[in-house]
């Protein structure tokens, strides 16, 4: 980690994280700030790479997005130009809500969201595998989500933890 975090910056980050919708004075009141220290505290994580974006998290099942798959896929042949093509056109895909290179066997692990099992079959034939570049695809469907979130596990930096000390 490049950034030196203090106390106060991992409280900051630990409320945004969990509600990026508090006001600057909401976070100020609760870190023991002025608005205007709190504000310029924000913006250094935000100007250095921390704070990467603030977003609003939807709920899927009230949108009817209620399929969710992880799909392991093997690349036919994982030469550089093809994994680039690869994650440009996963890039542009919007079913795709994460995707990761892994180790092993496969190449890539992607979560998948969509409407249901058919929408999902049309994503995998005529978006997926119309690429030309996948040898094998692994999929499994979701039947109920334990955990999901969003936040990153401040317990693990030591100014957070020194925070709660």
């Amino acid at each position: 980690m490049s950034e030196t975090l203090d106390a106060v910056d991992a409280k900051i980050l630990d409320l945004i994280q969990h509600d990026a919708g508090l006001s600057v004075a909401e976070i100020a009141d609760r870190v023991g700030l002025s608005s205007s220290p709190c504000w310029r505290r924000i913006k250094r994580l935000e100007d250095s790479g921390i704070i990467l974006r603030r977003v609003t998290i939807l709920d899927r099942d009230r949108l009817g997005l209620t399929f969710e798959v992880y799909c392991t896929v093997k690349l036919t042949l994982p030469t550089k130009d093809n994994l680039e093509a690869f994650e440009l056109a996963i890039a542009k895909m919007a079913e795709v809500v994460q995707c990761a290179t892994v180790t092993g066997s496969a190449d890539y692990e992607l979560r998948v969201v969509t409407r249901d099992m058919h929408a999902f079959d049309t994503f995998l034939r005529d978006r997926l595998l119309s690429l030309g570049l996948i040898s094998n695809i692994e999929s499994r469907i979701v039947i109920r989500s334990v955990k999901h979130t969003t936040a990153a596990p401040l317990g693990l930096i030591s100014a957070y933890v020194s925070a709660q000390g």
